[in-house]
């Protein structure tokens, strides 16, 4: 094992040493700068592209190398919070969701009712992911939690353009302006979004249930629901809303005592982080820009590939060239690629027949309840309208 390292180490060197320095500058600029090379780069760029595959693979090599030692000198021991729930008794993705036309997206699933107070109190921070998160309780005694940071507003969207075909989803609100009662005098995260008086703006409410609780995660690649139309379709929907981080640990499952309509418990699987969305189709340069960015979101291509049996999209996609310097985050992104790849064509023409009952201001509604200004909300709508379009002509 210890030559095996040594060896994939060495000839990673030598074809590291082999991208010069100009080189892999000029990859990257060209990257950040999204400009058009001529003929005479682009045949550069092929040459530059085939030693970058070797690296990335010498790079993925490597970094199972070390996953697989690390794993063994680890032994068996798992985490509380790495708990995966692979084969659930009472599994639910997707619900009919009855007449489109009438469900609310400018409040989503939690409707009206269900729309945060005007009080609330500190409770604790959550310094889980990468955006500042912290639990309030509001006068009623609801549990919320708050989200700062560039995802506040994709979240809100996401959540009701997926909630309106059958999925479930959080019930998330977004509040232009918070304020929060005993603010401690620190935040670890987000301390600079803290105003007088416990103030925040733009934030995203995310109301815990009574009855519910998280039980475990969920993998794309396996989980109770396999090939299934459901989950395809859920597929599709991450690639409708350019959510490109689609990491396991972004799935939960939640156990529901009491779900309407039944008796028994339920097992209720999720796609519970949607911030990644409306953005880029791939992690970007910048943490800001790759979420909620209109223009990236406008000019991502959607639909990749097409053939009688199978469709490909193109979310996600590689992160940018830059993160191949870290390659446990490189090579793991790569591996989210085939989520958006070979879907039957059936299945997205099955999901793109209930996306088209949503109204123009049904898709308007969701991105007016993430606080958009009206010029975005009519060009995130119009982005979403068009690809929809694209599904129903397959």
């Amino acid at each position: 094992m210890v030559f095996f390292e040594q060896t994939v180490k060495y000839h990673a060197v030598r074809l590291c040493k082999d991208l010069t320095l100009l080189g892999v500058y000029t990859q990257l600029r060209s990257e950040f700068q999204r400009g058009t090379p001529n003929s005479a780069a682009r045949a550069e760029d092929v040459r530059m592209y085939k030693k970058m595959r070797l690296v990335t693979t010498l790079l993925a090599i490597m970094t199972l190398t070390y996953s697989v030692t690390a794993t063994a000198k680890k032994g068996t021991k798992t985490r509380k919070s790495e708990k995966e729930i692979t084969q659930p008794e009472t599994p639910v993705l997707w619900r009919n969701p009855g007449d489109i036309k009438l469900r609310n997206l400018f409040f989503g699933p939690g409707g009206k009712e269900d729309a945060p107070h005007t009080v609330f109190t500190f409770v604790k921070e959550d310094l889980d992911g990468t955006n500042p998160k912290f639990d309030v309780d509001d006068e009623t005694g609801t549990k919320w939690k708050v989200k700062l940071g560039a995802e506040a507003r994709p979240e809100t969207a996401a959540s009701r353009l997926v909630w309106a075909v059958g999925y479930s989803t959080n019930e998330d609100y977004f509040m232009p302006l918070l304020r929060v009662e005993n603010m401690p005098a620190h935040l670890h995260r987000g301390q600079n979004l803290v105003g007088p008086e416990g103030t925040l703006q733009n934030v995203r409410l995310k109301r815990y249930l009574k009855g519910e609780k998280k039980v475990g995660d969920w993998r794309w690649r396996t989980n109770a629901f396999g090939s299934s139309r459901e989950l395809n379709g859920l597929r599709v929907m991450m690639a409708l809303i350019n959510n490109w981080d689609l990491k396991d640990e972004n799935n939960s499952v939640y156990e529901e005592k009491h779900p309407e309509g039944s008796e028994s418990p339920e097992r209720v699987y999720m796609v519970s982080d949607l911030g990644a969305s409306f953005g880029t189709t791939g992690r970007g340069w910048t943490h800001t820009g790759s979420k909620g960015n209109l223009k990236a979101y406008g000019h991502s291509r959607f639909i990749s590939k097409s053939t009688a049996q199978y469709v490909d999209f193109n979310v996600p996609t590689r992160p940018a060239l830059i993160y191949i310097f870290s390659p446990g985050e490189f090579t793991s992104r790569l591996g989210l690629r085939w989520i958006g790849k070979r879907i039957p064509r059936e299945d997205v023409r099955w999901i793109g027949q209930l996306l088209a009952q949503l109204s123009p201001e049904q898709v308007r509604d969701a991105f007016r309840a993430a606080g958009y200004p009206p010029e975005e909300v009519e060009g995130f709508a119009k982005v979403v309208e068009q690809r929809i379009a694209q599904l129903n002509k397959l």
